[in-house]
């Protein structure tokens, strides 16, 4: 899989205690190996907290060079986050490349991945690891063989677990094909094949189709969510670009044979995003954002409640969403003050415009997250999200005694803007419509030198075999609690009292010096508070958007690197009570 690599080596311990109802601790220091990749919190049981950490070692030494290979390590915490046990798989996972950890019910399993080059085929190997020592129990097994048509193709997989996390879901294609083909298999909780292959293909060219969700029911219906694009001229002769014209929402049953379609086209208007769920009752959930005109501004709100046997659509609601229907900040229509300042009638009057603004909301804006409220209504969870490349090369000549270099560097941006949600009553009407302010952008640069002008990096873009797991420090993470929506990330300290869609934001791009809030949003009013959680001037950089939620506990990874020293890692828990 590929990976972003991390280079860390400690853990620090510090426990901090900021709200009546949330408890923070930071777990005790432990080493990690040299050259380590990511770390994530895998689960939690009844003995402790496992946590993955990746690595790349050395895969085959030759007299000129030699090839690397990812490894990893299975790393088991006591509830008050002290380490039990540290097992590294390094000699198991000799030959092979380390995909990921799996639990699946009540077992740890380990997946591995090895080419075949006789055979042409790629070799998935999943071991089952004894969760009380951190061993793995007998030898490997094979899980599946993907054959290649052509040895220039690429085979492309992930496992997953199906809608009830009791079985796991095995999903490949090859990118070498013209056409789009899937091979679907589920395995049972044993690792044994509980259905036969699927094969499912569509006729859009593999250029213009672009998987971004895979759903596996209980009643093993399959579910592909495809955005489909067009070739477009561009203004340069002969250039041709990718340009988006719909999602295409395809339902199968067990065997591969397509049972339905969703349509999520509005007549007149533009989808911008789409997000499907499998919600309660084993209905589908459809959400989308669209706009009156081609890459305009967004202007409304589709929802559809979805049979996902038929495809039918159960319940659905179209609504015109914009700036003018945000909730209004209380007190707001209090007399003007004849004293004021300049600069407060200024404000004023910039709040005043936002409150009558009709214009619609940005273009970019992304689902991330629709819950369920008691009252069978949604909240709704959406960010305004931007994500770009840049690249840019440095070529040295080199001299009689040096050779020629070249230098690429390519820059990912993040921008994470505002989030906005929306409250839906079990009528579909809108409730409330709420937005919450912030701006951070985060900055991940990679460079590469190459001798004599060689080639350099290859740019890395996301997609559903190959999930981008950044930004780490940007974007915020949302669960539900009761009557309540907790919001967690990483803000400017200037923004601490920032609560409401008409306040201006300070921007954040130095996250080690940010604070880490906590924004609860209450359900029924919409309305929202903010606490102050933790400065990360005090632990590592808290990485809020890859929390893992466990139980009451919310388990994040902290993170901050030095140039001059090492770097500083944490993992941290914060408790609701």
């Amino acid at each position: 899989m590929i990976r972003v690599l991390f280079f860390f080596s400690f853990l620090i311990l510090g426990s901090y205690s900021y709200s009546q109802k949330q408890q923070v601790t930071w777990g005790e220091e432990f080493k990690l190996k040299k050259g380590s990749g990511d770390i994530n919190v895998l689960f939690s049981d009844e003995t402790g907290v496992y946590v993955e950490e990746e690595h790349i070692t050395m895969g085959t030494y030759f007299v000129v060079g030699y090839t690397v290979r990812e490894s990893a390590t299975l790393v088991k915490l006591d509830h008050r986050l002290q380490e039990v046990y540290r097992s590294d798989f390094n000699q198991e996972l000799k030959g092979k490349n380390f995909e990921n950890f799996l639990p699946i019910q009540d077992k740890l399993w380990i997946i591995a991945s090895e080419y075949n080059r006789g055979l042409q085929e790629l070799i998935i190997h999943i071991g089952e690891i004894n969760k009380k020592s951190g061993h793995m129990m007998g030898a490997w097994k094979t899980l599946a063989s993907l054959p290649k048509a052509d040895k220039k193709d690429q085979i492309k997989f992930r496992l997953f677990p199906n809608a009830d996390s009791s079985k796991l879901i095995l999903i490949s294609t090859s990118t070498g094909k013209e056409k789009n083909t899937f091979q679907i298999q589920e395995f049972d909780a044993k690792m044994k094949p509980s259905s036969k292959v699927a094969t499912i293909s569509n006729e859009f060219e593999s250029k213009t189709y672009q998987l971004e969700d895979v759903m596996y029911t209980k009643d093993k219906r399959i579910i592909l969510v495809g955005r489909v694009f067009t070739f477009e001229t561009g203004k340069k002769k002969k250039s041709k670009f990718l340009d988006f014209v719909n999602y295409n929402i395809r339902l199968y049953d067990e065997k591969g044979k397509q049972t339905g379609e969703i349509n999520t086209n509005i007549n007149g208007k533009w989808i911008a995003s789409t997000k499907l769920m499998l919600g309660k009752n084993d209905e589908l959930l459809l959400a989308s954002f669209y706009s009156k005109e081609k890459k305009g501004k967004t202007n409304g709100l589709l929802v559809q409640r979805i049979d996902p046997l038929s495809g039918n659509v159960i319940s659905s609601a179209e609504k015109e969403i914009n700036h003018s229907m945000v909730m209004k900040e209380s007190g707001e229509n209090e007399e003007v003050d004849e004293d004021e300042s300049k600069a407060e009638r200024k404000e004023r009057e910039r709040m005043a415009k936002l409150e009558n603004d009709e214009e619609g909301f940005s273009s970019f804006m992304k689902f991330r997250d629709i819950f369920y409220t008691q009252d069978k209504g949604l909240v709704i969870m959406a960010e305004n999200y931007r994500f770009t490349i840049y690249e840019s090369s440095h070529y040295y000549s080199g001299t009689s005694t040096t050779p020629s270099q070249r230098t690429n560097t390519v820059i990912h941006l993040y921008e994470c803007g505002e989030v906005v949600a929306c409250k839906l009553d079990s009528a579909n009407q809108i409730s409330w419509l709420q937005v919450l302010p912030k701006a951070q952008k985060e900055y991940i640069s990679e460079s590469q030198i190459s001798s004599g002008g060689g080639p350099g990096l290859s740019v890395y873009f996301s997609n559903f075999f190959f999930p981008d797991g950044r930004p780490y420090y940007a974007g915020f993470m949302a669960t539900q609690k009761n009557d309540q929506i907790l919001l967690y990330f990483n803000d400017h300290h200037q923004n601490a009292n920032v609560t409401n869609a008409n306040q201006s934001v300070s921007k954040i791009t130095k996250y080690a010096k940010s604070d880490c809030y906590l924004v609860k949003l209450d359900i029924a009013t919409g309305t929202m508070k903010r606490n102050l959680l933790f400065s990360n001037d005090n632990q590592p950089t808290a990485m809020p958007r890859k929390g893992t939620i466990i139980g009451k506990n919310l388990y994040m990874v902290g993170k901050t690197d030095r140039m001059i020293g090492k770097t500083k890692i944490a993992i941290g828990k914060i408790t609701s009570k």
